[in-house]
């Protein structure tokens, strides 16, 4: 009965080792010893990046995108503290609405339709804590910003091309 203990204890140990040696050769413990099974001396997937996620682009944090939007509007329309808290709370439900929006499994003319209603809603929230003067600024900015103007370089390639 001891022999055959033996024998599954020596087996157990045989197998272990034969798996531990072929994850450590197949490049999880670097093997400097030249080919690990794929083609390469090691160098080729320890570098490529393979074994982990691919690197999604940094998420601007919304505060900062409120900020920059909220300084804009404060040189170019003349807010003051009161509003500028009331704007940055309205852009930021706004932006974060958006992100939910654009992360939602629809179709893309849905995501556009649904976003243009939440800049609609946004603007008309703004608009209610604005005076006169500053709606007026405000409405020439949003459309300054919806339709930006060419550059020089746009009008003369469209004029070239009007000529042919």
């Amino acid at each position: 009965m001891k022999t055959i203990q033996k024998l599954f204890v020596i087996a157990f140990l045989l197998l272990s080792i034969n798996n531990l040696t072929a994850q450590y050769n197949n490049g999880y413990g670097g093997n400097q010893y030249g080919n690990n099974g794929y083609g390469s001396n090691g160098y080729g997937r320890m570098n490529s990046g393979m074994g982990q996620e691919p690197s999604k682009p940094k998420e601007i944090p919304v505060e900062v995108t409120v900020g920059k939007i909220i300084e804009k509007l404060k040189t170019e329309i003349d807010l003051d503290e009161l509003q500028v808290i009331a704007i940055s709370n309205i852009l930021t439900e706004s932006i974060r609405s958006q992100g939910i929006i654009i992360k939602q499994e629809s179709s893309q003319a849905d995501k556009i339709k649904n976003i243009k209603a939440l800049s609609d809603i946004t603007d008309a929230k703004v608009m209610v804590l604005l005076n006169k003067d500053q709606k007026e600024k405000y409405i020439a900015l949003t459309e300054e910003l919806k339709n930006p103007k060419k550059s020089k370089s746009d009008k003369k390639s469209k004029k070239k091309s009007e000529e042919e």
